[in-house]
């Protein structure tokens, strides 16, 4: 048995040998898709929050307000502020053309006297709430004339989720305007009711921030780990390269049923699985190969690029677990693709189509979160989705081998799910 597993592992891999430019491929392709991916992606990631968006505004208020609203845009990394256009003081109708022309994705355009409105608007709500003028007090509500209109104009081609920021920020900078002017009026109204003989200032809450956000991602090992380009692009390129192994290994086994090896083999006093488990041996080892080499990329050639370098969390046994699984299923997936194909042709589409199909589904493209629901739960059947679920775990919370167990555990059942239904097609085909 032993002699016989040992002599198909040498088989293998002399035919896998003797192919260099295709044995190449395997490990350069991906290290090259890894490059580009990331460097594509991360670029994107730096010109939504270190350039931002370009946002023209023209402030005609010149109060609270307008002041307001250009140091929060000025300070916000969403953004890249701008208020003249070609060293020019941008105004209403210049901003329209400018934006228009593609030259800014947003124009903002605060009215004159929205400040003055606000303080009109609010004043009347303090003094309805004080009732400080008991004889003279009439009932009133805000004027219409005191809102504030802002316009914004908007190129069609800005994604509305950067429209949403852009207007949540400015309903906030408002928000905190107004705070600021109720507790304003707020203590002038109260000094006249109840005089402040020390001089304290009414309005001291106005001068700090009473709320703070801390933004922490959660993670179960310890410290912070960051999740960027570098943390999805690497763990998911690879998981795609060890599937795509479908193409080699297909291929080797139809050209041995065109050569008629496979008849001769068929003659030996062994079963199927015994067999091809040399393929298993040889191929899963190149999947680790791959593998190894992928987290180089991430770890050693992607910082040298000033990417950052790749954060594998706390557990390395998780690691091994999970890319042994993930090299068997892979390696399970090829040899079933190849036992069922009749010709190279259709090893080489059918493999690679659906390699790609996997992909797609288990968010390897296109993160899950942004699928819709159909295809979230249509995600949860791909192994590749197993793989990289297992790989979130490990490299952006901080888990260990008892939080990808699961995903390792269906991997496994992927593999033997994917070298029964190949011994069932050889063993119909072998009765033929």
């Amino acid at each position: 048995m032993i002699e016989k597993l040992l002599a198909a592992i040498k088989k293998e891999t002399l035919i896998l040998l003797r192919d260099r430019v295709g044995l190449s491929s395997l490990f350069i392709m991906p290290m090259i898709l890894i490059f580009v991916m990331t460097l594509i992606q991360d670029s994107a990631f730096k010109t939504l929050n270190e350039k931002g968006i370009s946002i023209l505004v023209v402030d005609n208020d010149k109060d609270l307000m307008g002041f307001a609203i250009e140091q929060g845009l000025r300070n916000s990394e969403l953004c890249s502020f701008h208020d003249s256009i070609n060293g020019k003081a941008a105004t209403a109708e210049s901003a329209k053309q400018a934006v228009s022309g593609g030259k800014f994705l947003v124009g903002i355009i605060i009215p004159k006297g929205a400040t003055a409105a606000i303080r009109n608007n609010v004043t009347t709500l303090v003094q309805q709430t004080l009732n400080t003028d008991s004889v003279n007090h009439i009932e009133s509500k805000p004027s219409s004339s005191d809102s504030v209109n802002i316009t914004i104009f908007i190129d069609p081609i800005t994604k509305k989720s950067f429209l949403t920021s852009v207007t949540s920020s400015l309903r906030e900078f408002v928000s905190n305007i107004k705070t600021k002017i109720m507790y304003k009026i707020f203590a002038e109204q109260l000094a006249e009711i109840i005089p402040n003989k020390k001089k304290t200032p009414y309005n001291a809450f106005g001068q700090s921030q009473i709320i703070k956000y801390n933004e922490i991602y959660a993670s179960k090992g310890f410290g912070e780990i960051v999740p960027n380009a570098v943390q999805h692009n690497v763990p998911a390129w690879t998981i795609f390269a060890m599937f795509f192994i479908v193409l080699p290994l297909a291929g080797s086994m139809v050209k041995e049923k065109n050569e008629g090896s496979v008849f001769r083999l068929h003659t030996m006093p062994s079963s199927f699985l015994i067999l091809i488990n040399g393929k298993i041996v040889v191929y899963v080892i190149v999947c680790l190969l791959q593998f190894l080499l992928m987290m180089s990329v991430g770890l050693v050639f992607l910082p040298m690029l000033g990417l950052p370098v790749l954060d594998m969390g706390n557990s390395i046994p998780g690691v091994l677990v999970l890319s042994s699984a993930t090299a068997f299923a892979a390696t399970g997936f090829g040899v079933m693709m190849g036992t069922i194909a009749n010709t190279e042709q259709q090893g080489a589409i059918t493999g690679s189509l659906s390699v790609l199909l996997l992909s797609a589904i288990g968010g390897i493209w296109v993160p899950t979160y942004v699928m819709p629901e159909t295809m979230r739960h249509l995600s949860a059947l791909s192994p590749l989705n197993w793989s990289l679920d297992g790989f979130y775990e490990l490299f952006l919370r901080g888990g260990g081998v008892k939080e990808i167990i699961f995903d390792s555990i269906k991997l496994m059942v992927f593999f033997v799910a994917t070298m029964s239904v190949a011994s069932i097609v050889n063993r119909v085909k072998k009765n033929i």
